[in-house]
């Protein structure tokens, strides 16, 4: 096992990597602790979860990941007679720990908080770093707070439950993290995806590490996500927005968000054809898509990255590279966007 730990001013988070989930009982009291899950996650591994932990269970898809869910769980949590000395466990993929993560952090003004991330997105992303929330209104995240989950175990075995496309999705964040801050860990990946891909212990603990190495650091240097750490939204600008209206998969959202980006990036003067090259060859090589469908509603897209809650005044924030493993926050106009959405239709 690897342990890395994250420090921020919202707590402390213990990220164990190659922890099995049959372990869980020696991070929290099972006696004063409730797992939430959903129905797809208990069906896998509830035969895993510890004895006598009461157990939540929630819907699946992204329609769950709502204030009206919370409400539910908040009155569930009630009739348990949970305190803050209790602990909330999230078991399951990004979706159940944005909603543990956000209720553990707002009910009775915080209780202890852990995850077993169940997928590698949920793993390399939405599990890592304190960033809890909900959507609204279609819109993902719009409501949410900061607070870094007491621990988090990343149990591999799990990986090899998911679907080839879910496991694909997993790896546009890991690609993220070593565009805008590890070179190392882009070139490793444009060597051995294939490895990673296949879950060869050696190859998928070290992506998995280092990337996750990558992203503790940013959220210590940034945890409120004032400016460094919006770097970690490289591709989230456009790639939100496609989400919202096409509904893909988040990880191929966020993968064609990253060609956008990187394409706005070259326009810019700040990224060589080159290295943009390398960036959309490599997606493709891990079988994630690289342009939407000439037929998208780019109208709609556009419309919904005007709503994002990263734009300030006339201008959009993004995050543009400026070489392979650096990333800047930039501001573009309308005028850019509509020309990067046209490109990538």
């Amino acid at each position: 096992m690897r342990i890395i730990e994250l420090h921020g001013k919202t707590g402390d988070s213990k990220i164990v990597l190659g922890e099995s989930i049959e372990h869980l009982s020696s991070y929290c009291d099972t006696a004063n602790s409730v797992i939430i899950t959903d129905a797809n996650v208990r069906k896998v591994c509830g035969s895993k979860f510890p004895n006598g932990m009461e157990v939540i269970e929630l819907g699946t898809g992204e329609g769950n990941k709502t204030l009206e869910t919370v409400q539910l769980l908040y009155s569930r949590l009630l009739e348990l007679g949970l305190d803050r000395s209790s602990t909330l466990v999230g078991i399951g993929g990004g979706i159940v720990c944005d909603i543990s993560g956000f209720v553990a952090t707002t009910f009775m003004r915080g209780m202890k908080c852990g995850f077993v991330p169940t997928t590698l997105l949920s793993q390399v992303d939405a599990s890592i770093g304190g960033k809890n929330g909900v959507n609204f209104n279609g819109y993902k995240n719009i409501i949410g707070t900061f607070r870094q989950p007491d621990f988090v175990l990343c149990d591999f075995e799990l990986l090899a439950t998911l679907p080839e496309r879910e496991l694909r999705c997993g790896f546009a964040e890991i690609v993220k993290h070593g565009a805008i801050s590890d070179a190392a860990l882009f070139t490793y990946l444009e060597d051995n995806h294939k490895a990673a891909l296949s879950l060869k212990k050696t190859a998928i603990e070290k992506v998995l590490h280092d990337a996750l190495v990558a992203k503790a650091r940013v959220v210590e240097r940034d945890e409120t996500e004032h400016g460094e750490r919006m770097k970690l939204n490289f591709g989230h600008t456009v790639g939100h927005a496609i989400e919202r209206i096409t509904r893909l998969p988040h990880g191929e959202a966020i993968s064609i968000g990253m060609v956008a980006e990187a394409r706005l990036s070259v326009a810019k003067g700040l990224l060589t054809e080159k290295d943009a090259g390398r960036l959309h060859a490599l997606l493709g090589n891990i079988g994630l898509p690289t342009a939407l469908d000439a037929k998208c509603d780019k109208t709609a897209i556009i419309d919904a990255i005007r709503k994002d809650k990263k734009k300030r005044n006339a201008k959009l924030r993004v995050i543009l590279l400026e070489g392979i493993g650096e990333a800047k926050v930039s501001e573009i106009t309308e005028a850019d966007l509509e020309v990067a959405i046209h490109d990538l239709c």
